[in-house]
């Protein structure tokens, strides 16, 4: 039992599936762990303990029936509070939404179940999955941030309270709390996932994410949450990538990166920038400098067009009934939204679709782009979730990108790299993840560099 709470969902699912650990077991090992640091984290806006353990016994008896298992058997799962469960509260991250219940699970949520994981319960999200904190800490330093909005999905994984955690992106909301927390963080392509029963901001850019501390725990849980589902227009009845099977394989020939700084290099710190500069000198041959010039600055400005008028069109109500109940940062932003003219909405829209040319000749000559998951490491403000700048363009324009935690900043944080990749590429972005953590550690290990 010693350690349990740091097994890998691959490792518990295939020992739950031989009969060598009891879900059980598992359970109570994360609750334990939370039970440890949850006072101290605050990762969790609700959960349950005996109804996680209710699921867990049952998955057993399940198991032990002779019955088909999921890939996910019996492993828990933390949600983010803005996606719907049927059998816990799904509040939003707002005074607004207290005690809310949904009147079924969100398409991803039933996706889970259906594999047999266990929903360990809902984790905290800023406000309404914008701007304004909620209670969580970075499980590595209590007076950072872990980010947002997925705040509590990346500091449960962190700490150990569970192997995997949902969360979303609709800018920076999974890759940056991801590099603060030093987990693993994937945003798959636009629509791969289903948004079915999950609250809506931006139909155009909003993204389900997954948070582990495993590349092939990444792998398992997309096999299990790609996928079609009819109430979300964004997805397509296409096969599923064979993420698993891909991931296990080597690249056939050794892959090219492409560093990239955007045109947002200026607000990465100054170690930032030294670290990746001294990744591109330790990946040689197999990495290339691209610049994407200055007229691409004009994509963030539309990203932000985008979002904003469509939060305030998704969070009509909210303001309309209750903006005393916001924060000042979200009246804000829903204000912005509001004083947008749809020709410029309409000019974002059409302008932004034509990115994809440009990337699609960008990849035919590279693997994979390396640019950084976020400006810095956590700050140490919790006020402050972080600068999302460095996700911004890839959620524009619906590419994979992966936060590897990878470096260290000077004071001991966590400093993510982001990987990008190919729009519906999603499966060859993992295997080129994992090469590149292989390569790297055989360089720090001073082995032959991979082939």
């Amino acid at each position: 039992m010693d350690g349990l709470q740091w097994i890998r969902a691959t490792e518990a699912a295939k020992a739950i599936r031989d009969g060598e650990l009891s879900s059980e077991d598992l359970m109570n090992a994360c609750l334990a762990q939370i039970e440890a640091r949850e006072r101290d984290v605050g990762a969790w806006t609700f959960i349950d303990r005996e109804h996680a353990l209710d699921q867990a016994r049952r998955a057993d008896d399940e198991r032990r029936s002779g019955r088909s298992l999921g890939p996910l058997h019996g492993v828990p799962v933390g949600i983010k509070d803005i996606i719907d469960t049927n059998d816990l509260p799904t509040e939003n991250g707002t005074v607004l939404h207290a005690g809310r219940r949904a009147d079924g699970d969100a398409a991803v949520v039933a996706m889970l179940r259906r594999s047999g994981a266990i929903i360990a319960g809902k984790t905290v999200t800023t406000e309404l999955a914008s701007l304004a904190p909620g209670k969580t800490r970075n499980p590595h330093d209590l007076a950072c941030t872990p980010g947002g909005s997925s705040s509590g999905s990346a500091a449960a994984v962190a700490a150990g309270m569970v192997p995997l955690a949902i969360g979303t992106q609709t800018n920076g909301s999974t890759i940056r709390p991801a590099a603060f927390c030093g987990v693993y963080g994937f945003k798959p392509s636009f629509g791969l996932v289903p948004r079915t029963g999950i609250l809506r901001l931006s139909p155009a850019l909003d993204t389900v994410g997954v948070f582990a501390r495993h590349l092939d725990d990444i792998a398992l849980c997309m096999e299990v949450l790609a996928g079609f589902d009819a109430g979300d227009p964004a997805t397509h009845p296409v096969a599923t990538p064979a993420f698993r099977s891909i991931l296990e394989q080597s690249p056939p020939v050794r892959p090219t990166l492409a560093f990239v700084r955007t045109p947002m290099w200026e607000r990465a710190e100054a170690g930032t920038m030294l670290a990746f500069e001294e990744l591109v000198e330790t990946l040689g041959s197999c990495i290339g400098v691209q610049d994407l010039g200055e007229p691409m600055r004009e994509a963030w400005q539309w990203h932000k067009t985008i979002m904003e008028a469509d939060i305030a069109a998704s969070l009509a109500l909210e303001y309309e009934r209750g903006r005393d109940g916001l924060s000042d940062a979200l009246c804000a932003q829903i204000e912005r939204g509001r004083g947008i003219a749809a020709v410029d909405y309409i000019h974002a829209r059409d302008r932004s679709a034509p990115l994809h040319d440009v990337f699609d000749d960008l990849f035919d000559r590279y693997d994979a782009i390396v640019t950084p998951a976020a400006a810095g490491p956590a700050p140490a403000n919790l006020a402050d979730t972080g600068d999302p700048a460095f996700c911004t363009l890839w959620t524009l324009c619906g590419m994979p990108t992966l936060s590897l935690p990878l470096m260290r900043a000077e004071n001991g944080m966590p400093l993510g790299v982001q990987l990008v990749g190919k729009r519906g590429d999603d499966a060859r972005l993992l295997r080129t993840a994992r090469w590149l953590v292989e390569s790297l550690q055989a360089d720090a290990a001073g082995e032959a560099p991979q082939s």
